[in-house]
């Protein structure tokens, strides 16, 4: 979260989320952003719904394009830009954003951010294994295996099948539960340069990439970030923001 307010460079208080799913970023906003409100997005009601009430969220349950509530920052998370799979619908979404941040009235430009992957292997199938331990709860003591798997990719195209696993085990080595093919997404992969040229035909004035991850953060939370210019600041295999200013 510090590294979305860092982006904007001002004072933003009014978060868009769209494709939001559980708001998850929403809901760190609230926490984080003093006076901070958040309006979350996405088709999903029960997953919008999934961690209650909070008055400072508004949820949406509808279609990106019909939300005009105006706010500082776009975020569009979990490569979800994907979801646009030609570049006429992208533009035409990314026009949308733009109207949006140019209503906030906030006194700063707003910012659009979404983010991206690329590099060596962006079009190589296989998985990529990662592990969480459970804290608290029914399960604490536990630990969750997360797979991403690229099960399809097409580079003519740019469209990619990407699938999350979950298996829960438990302190004892015992699978407690496994949930194959727990999400499986369809989308366009849109490289930074290819989402940068769509962003300034959608109006914005200027575009910038950034590392998924800041170059430091201070003892108060503060982040600080880098402008990416040169390919040699990426890995072989990279996340990024891609930015566009109002």
């Amino acid at each position: 979260m510090p590294v979305v307010v860092a982006i904007h460079g001002g004072e933003p208080r009014v978060l868009g989320e769209d494709f939001a799913g559980t708001a998850a970023m929403s809901r760190r906003w609230v926490e984080v952003v003093e006076g901070g409100r958040a309006v979350a997005v996405d088709r999903d009601s029960e997953a919008l719904a999934y961690r209650g009430e909070d008055a400072r969220i508004e949820r949406v349950v509808g279609d990106v394009m019909a939300c005009d509530a105006p706010c500082d920052v776009v975020f569009v998370g979990n490569f979800s830009i994907g979801y646009w799979h030609t570049r006429a619908a992208l533009v035409a979404y990314l026009r949308h954003a733009r109207r949006r941040l140019e209503g906030s009235g906030a006194g700063s430009p707003g910012v659009f951010i979404c983010d991206t992957y690329g590099g060596e292997g962006t079009f190589i199938l296989g998985e990529v294994h990662r592990e969480h331990w459970i804290g608290e709860g029914e399960h604490a003591g536990s630990r969750v295996r997360y797979t991403w798997e690229q099960r399809e990719a097409d580079p003519l195209t740019g469209m990619v099948t990407d699938v999350l696993h979950f298996r829960v085990v438990s302190g004892a080595g015992v699978v407690e539960a496994e949930f194959e093919d727990a999400f499986v997404y369809e989308w366009r992969l849109w490289s930074p340069p290819e989402l940068r040229d769509a962003m300034e035909e959608a109006g914005f004035t200027s575009t910038e990439v950034y590392n998924k991850h800041p170059d430091a953060i201070d003892d108060e939370g503060r982040a600080y970030l880098n402008q990416v210019t040169d390919p040699d600041e990426l890995d072989e295999s990279f996340i990024v923001f891609v930015v566009g200013r109002v």
